[in-house]
């Protein structure tokens, strides 16, 4: 009972909290329900970023790779952090200085609009297929552990997951469709922090208790039991070679923290650019701390439960909580759980709704459209996401890698593709429309043959880095048989202040230095 009073109470505290700060925006223009009005402040940026990135399929999935696999996946957090520099400091100036709403805008402006519209469409299959599902799968393992709900109503436990991701989506999609991008930061900002606090409590107190007292005692009794899962260097046949940071993963966190239009959508609706590389920063301090929240307990789980859960790692984390929280905390802890649920899936599905909207509906269906009929599309779009989302939801279990892998590799059909055109557009003028579109196809049919098809022996996110190169290639030689005839036709739409962060360039230095230091003491 108490650990259902917390859930409620803290879940209500963050609706009540942003209908209050809701009440007085204007959510009827494009702007101040896809953007937040241009408003958003550095703190919001970050709390909203870190928990739309961070959400159940890290919690559960990259802890239950780290009780399997260690220390070797913080790459994906820690790397994040070197992305992000280059957004704060290249990209996102470029993008604010544009005015552009959506990422695929720039691609009409370099290249065409066939392109801009492959992409919208490439990024909405992506979210619905893959990530939307995997977030309220994930999440619906956490709630419906923690409270047992198919014991509590003595149905399967099939029928209880159903019953929560359907709760959670439906509330998810009240977010996401009353309220726009503000809403869903403000919620995010809330619980992001609620995430730090809560998340870093679990292993905080298991340490405590594992070291009868003294937390010290307790990390070195956890690093003594398994002290081979604390090395950060993966070898080649692990889930995370050493060799990977240097091939497809750099890309993919570009493409991610530089182009992902769900991430950058809160530093295109900032209310300056000091702001936005505030927001941009700060989440990538976030990033090299965060593994103490995502990482370590998957390993504290293996010094509680050895390798007994090793065929189902995904329940680790759900089971580490019921353990070591005192019975008060758990239903705080899974209201922000719940938010980080929230977050994602209602992130994604403002963002899936703003490139349909503005990329699609207003680019093919209805040009000369009003900003109100435009936002009520957004809505509609949400509303029809989201069951879809539900629907394929329970598809992605018993994942063999885990689902955070599952995750990755599936992400690898679409982003590298994309982030290969984003690269050439930025950096080179030689390169055609054609060519561009061309890339896009080879690329995905070249990513899904080899890891889905024919699977080969390399890993896969090698096999992004050799996607890259040879979408690049394509590039090239295509724009030499289709030569680009287009002049770039990017204009600058100084719609808020554009003055960088004096501080920008020494915290960039800062964040990289802590980075390349993790790897120094960990290996």
């Amino acid at each position: 009972m108490l650990t259902v009073l917390t859930f409620t109470f803290f879940t209500f505290f963050v609706a009540i909290y942003t209908w209050y700060k809701l009440k007085n925006e204007n959510l009827s223009s494009q702007d101040g329900y896809f953007l937040g009005g241009r408003s958003l402040t550095g703190i919001v940026i970050a709390g909203s970023m870190l928990l739309t990135n961070i959400s159940t399929e890290h919690l559960i999935g990259m802890n239950g790779s780290s009780y399997k696999n260690g220390f070797i996946i913080i790459a994906w957090e820690v790397t994040s952090s070197l992305a992000l520099i280059f957004a704060a400091l290249y990209f996102v100036p470029k993008y604010l200085k544009m005015g552009l709403i959506t990422i695929p805008q720039f691609l009409e402006s370099r290249f065409d609009n066939s392109t801009r519209t492959i992409v919208a469409l490439f990024l909405i299959i992506s979210f619905v297929v893959t990530l939307l599902p995997i977030v309220l799968y994930t999440g619906a393992i956490n709630i419906e552990s923690i409270f047992n709900i198919s014991e509590t109503f003595n149905i399967s436990k099939a029928q209880g997951l159903w019953i929560t991701i359907i709760a959670i989506g439906t509330i998810g999609s009240i977010y996401a469709v009353f309220g726009g991008l503000k809403a869903v930061a403000i919620s995010d900002t809330i619980n992001g922090y609620g995430l730090l606090i809560g998340g870093s409590a679990i292993p905080l107190i298991a340490l405590i208790s594992i070291g009868d007292g003294n937390l010290i005692d307790g990390l070195m009794k956890v690093y003594n039991n398994s002290p081979e899962k604390f090395n950060i260097i993966g070898t080649r046949d692990s889930v995370m070679p050493f060799e990977v940071l240097f091939t497809g993963l750099i890309i993919n966190q570009i493409y991610f923290w530089c182009m992902n239009q769900t991430i950058i959508q809160r530093a295109l609706g900032a209310k300056s650019l000091i702001e936005a590389q505030k927001g941009l920063l700060f989440t990538g301090i976030l990033k090299i701390m965060i593994p103490f929240i995502i990482v370590l307990p998957g390993i504290i789980g293996y010094y509680y439960f050895g390798d007994s859960l090793y065929e189902n790692q995904d329940i680790i984390y759900p089971e580490l909580i019921k353990k070591v929280l005192p019975l008060g905390l758990v239903g705080f802890f899974a209201a922000i759980i719940m938010g980080a649920v929230l977050s994602t899936f209602n992130s994604v599905l403002n963002s899936a709704a703003t490139i349909f909207s503005i990329d699609i509906y207003k680019e093919h269906i209805d040009k000369n459209v009003s900003e109100n009929t435009i936002v009520k599309v957004g809505k509609l779009t949400t509303l029809i996401l989201a069951i879809f989302a539900i629907v394929v939801a329970p598809m992605v279990a018993n994942a063999p890698e885990g689902l955070y892998q599952l995750l990755q590799k599936l992400n690898g059909i679409f982003f590298i593709p994309i982030a290969s055109i984003m690269i050439a557009g930025f950096f080179t003028k030689s390169i055609s429309a054609i060519a561009a579109k061309s890339s896009l196809f080879v690329g995905l049919f070249f990513y899904i043959s080899v890891t889905f098809i024919f699977k080969s022996d390399i890993h896969f996110v090698h096999v992004w880095g050799i996607e890259f190169i040879l979408n690049m290639i394509t590039m090239f030689i295509i724009s030499n048989i289709f030569p680009n005839k287009k002049k770039r036709n990017i204009k600058n739409q100084n719609f808020i202040e554009l003055k960088e962060w004096k501080y920008a360039k020494i915290l960039s230095v800062i964040i990289a230095s802590f980075t390349i230091m993790i790897y120094i003491l960990l290996s």
